[in-house]
């Protein structure tokens, strides 16, 4: 790991934080974990939650764990945790220990019991709406519920039964006992046990008793001896709450919490509940759907996991709220791929070039630059003959100003080929172009002439020997700058129906037919595409990862 990533630059106020109690040794070691729970899968904005956990303990030489924050069985499911574990080690990480919450349900559960024997929990049989009602406003305290008061003895009785399976889903709760006229309303005596008969899937159905994450999770950070609980900024209100269970089981050592501002990224959506609705209502094709924020749609995109890291880089760690322009995400991939990816001729909406002076039966071997920048990759071998083909808009019947491609009399470079000039062109009835008939000079293989003449453009071609492929190209999934706004009603109206863009029978050279799933290339002149997860030899599908330039603020 210590060879692909670089921590160099990434001061931020973590950790400015942490050289300060290291300096003053407040702390002797930096421990983190990234936690997510198991109910959906990642995000980009868990991409920053990822590169902040992880990039932190590898810069200070600690340890970063994986903790499956699996305390809802209900929503939650063993392929979500294969997904979460497939993305980090795609992200170029590599966690210390893979760990579960679960796995510490023993422990949680003696903690419960010792705030019940310490008169810090009680069992509440108020519903769930009326604990609501109870517990207040933002300018009002709460309520007692009735049955604070219960005695210790009765108290562990109940939280036993519970246990045991006695009462049904909801019937009963353990809350910890704080202070219902807390200006925190995490504070108001809130929920750290309930009833749940569902079976989980590490533990089957050993518990009908789950624990709340705001008591779980504190409890596992302090249990596997972290450091430092690195987490987003919405649980800054719950720190208190955090603090407060560490204290009261009397961990010697205690966790420090420090929260930084979520990515927040425009016309994306990473609201778990909002991206469930675009895969079950099957507005996308699934989780991994490239039009998705995930971390495993972008890949499948073509997104360099290394572009990833950049980008979360450049965006940087902070407090204050900000959302990032899509653009700066997508400056890094082409980055990345402009320096990384091979070249290759694609012609994704083919018109025939016939080349009426060209031999009969004849072809031939042209080669072209695999990486103009990259000598060390070689040349690409690629079929000429008389049938080839190039793009549509390669050619018009009467050219625009300052248009230097294919028109009647004017002569163009075949990138690695020849000069061709265009001599006439068919139609068919309704007046289309079906093919383009042009003359080649012999003398000018390569692209050069012996006699100097210049041409002023250069076109892609697809030879006789190109391939079939299916090319899809990707757009913005959302039509406003801001989807998660949207209300639930209106949220399909503003799915942009042009985000995907299916191109069939595009002609791709011959030299990439065997490439494998996620292989990347420039197609020249077309933009950066990659070979789709559900490519076959006999039909090869490309992503479009992104365009050559820039054109998202131009939408």
């Amino acid at each position: 790991m210590e060879e692909i990533i670089n921590t160099e630059g990434l001061s931020n106020f973590i950790h400015d934080i942490i050289d300060e109690e290291l300096r003053e040794g407040v702390k002797t070691r930096v421990q983190t974990r990234f936690p997510p729970e198991p109910n959906g899968y990642l995000h980009i904005g868990h991409a920053k939650a990822i590169c902040i956990d992880f990039m932190t303990a590898l810069k200070y030489g600690g340890v970063c764990n994986l903790r499956l924050d699996d305390t809802n069985p209900a929503k939650e499911d063993l392929e979500y945790v294969e997904s979460i574990k497939e993305d980090i080690e795609w992200l170029g990480f590599k966690w210390e220990k893979c760990l579960f919450a679960s796995s510490y349900f023993d422990f949680i559960y003696e903690c419960a019991i010792k705030l019940i024997k310490d008169g810090k929990a009680y069992v509440c049989d108020l519903s769930a709406d009326e604990i609501r009602e109870y517990r207040g406003t933002l300018t009002e305290p709460g309520k007692n519920s009735p049955y604070r008061d219960r005695s210790v003895e009765e108290n562990l009785d109940l939280f036993e039964r519970m246990t045991k399976g006695e009462f049904k889903d909801g019937e009963k709760v353990l809350r910890a006992k704080i202070d219902m006229a807390s200006p925190n309303m995490n504070m108001r005596d809130p929920v750290i046990y309930r009833i749940a008969h569902v079976e989980h899937h590490q533990t089957g159905d050993k518990w009908c008793v789950y624990p709340m994450y705001d008591f779980a999770h504190p409890l596992s950070d302090a249990k596997e001896e972290v450091t430092y609980s690195l987490c987003s900024l919405e649980f800054e209100n719950h720190r208190p709450l955090y603090n407060w269970f560490i204290e009261q089981i009397g961990f010697k050592e205690p966790p420090r919490q420090i929260e930084f501002a979520r990515l927040n990224i425009n016309y994306c959506i990473t609201s778990k509940r909002k991206n469930i609705r675009l895969v079950t209502e099957k507005m996308v094709s699934g989780w991994d759907d490239p039009r998705m924020a995930t971390i495993c749609g972008m890949r499948r995109r073509g997104y360099p996991a290394s572009s990833i890291r950049t980008f979360i880089e450049k965006v940087g760690v902070s407090k204050a709220y900000s959302v990032v322009d899509y653009g700066l995400l997508e400056s890094c991939v082409r980055d990345d791929l402009n320096a990384s990816a091979p070249r290759a001729m694609a012609v994704l909406d083919p018109l025939k070039v016939i080349i009426d002076n060209y031999p009969e039966g004849q072809t031939e071997i042209v080669e072209v630059d695999v990486h103009p920048e990259r000598p060390e990759l070689g040349k690409a071998k690629i079929t000429f003959g008389k049938e080839i083909y190039v793009e549509k808009s390669d050619f018009m019947i009467e050219p625009v100003k300052k248009y230097f491609r294919l028109f009647p009399g004017n002569e163009v470079r075949f990138r690695g080929a020849y000069f061709l000039t265009c001599t006439s062109y068919d139609l068919d009835e309704n007046g289309e172009v079906t093919a383009i008939h042009c003359t080649y000079d012999p003398a000018s293989k390569g692209g050069n002439s012996p006699d100097g003449r210049k041409v002023k453009g250069t076109i892609h071609w697809a030879g006789p020997n190109a391939f079939k492929a299916e090319v899809r190209l990707y757009d913005r999934l959302f039509t406003v700058e801001d989807p998660a706004s949207v209300s639930d009603e209106e949220f399909p109206s503003v799915i942009n129906k042009d985000s995907l863009v299916v191109l069939k029978d595009c002609l791709i050279e011959e030299t990439i037919k065997d490439a494998l799933p996620e292989s990347s290339f420039q197609f020249m002149r077309n933009g950066y595409f990659c070979v789709d997860k559900d490519s076959t030899p006999d039909k090869m599908i490309f992503n479009r990862t992104v365009q050559l330039n820039s054109s998202w603020d131009k939408k």
